[in-house]
């Protein structure tokens, strides 16, 4: 019988500049799963670990960069046959500062930072695709207005 595991995390990394957002997309490395394949930042939530705490390393792990704020946005649900497993993946959207290099681990073999649409555009899954559309409902301001409270981590 299938399980319902609360067991990864999304992070969409955005840089907000007066032009418009550059969110960073991320393909994968040729020996890894789906290779080629751009996504957003990726990762298990290891044991004893809370969600936002498995966010903010991932996001340090995958691209050196720090967290400046951190709001959590929904859940991705997906299934893992193999494991028969429906996995919900809590989404974050990280905010970065410009002085930041992205420095890429074993899984990825490289980066940009597009506009909004083009990120949209890239990624291969419809569920990141969704939970960016709803991160720019949300935090398009700059802040999450009056469910800033229930949003930001910090």
């Amino acid at each position: 019988m299938a399980q319902l595991s609360v067991g990864t995390i999304d992070v969409f990394v955005i840089r907000p500049r007066p032009t418009g957002w550059r969110v960073l997309v991320l393909q994968r490395s040729l020996d890894t799963r789906c290779p080629t394949a751009w996504e957003t930042v990726h990762g298990r939530i290891e044991a004893g670990e809370e969600p936002e705490m498995a966010a903010v390393r991932e996001v340090r792990e995958e691209t050196g960069l720090a967290v400046e704020r951190l709001y959590n946005v929904t859940i991705a649900p997906f299934y893992l046959h193999k494991l028969r497993t429906v996995q919900l993946a809590v989404v974050f959207a990280a905010f970065v500062g410009e002085g930041g290099e992205v420095t890429l681990g074993p899984e990825h073999q490289a980066w940009e930072w597009l506009p909004v649409e083009e990120a949209l555009a890239r990624f291969v899954w419809p569920r990141e695709r969704s939970s960016l559309r709803e991160i720019v409902q949300l935090l398009s301001a700059g802040n999450a207005g009056p469910v800033e409270d229930v949003l930001r981590v910090f």
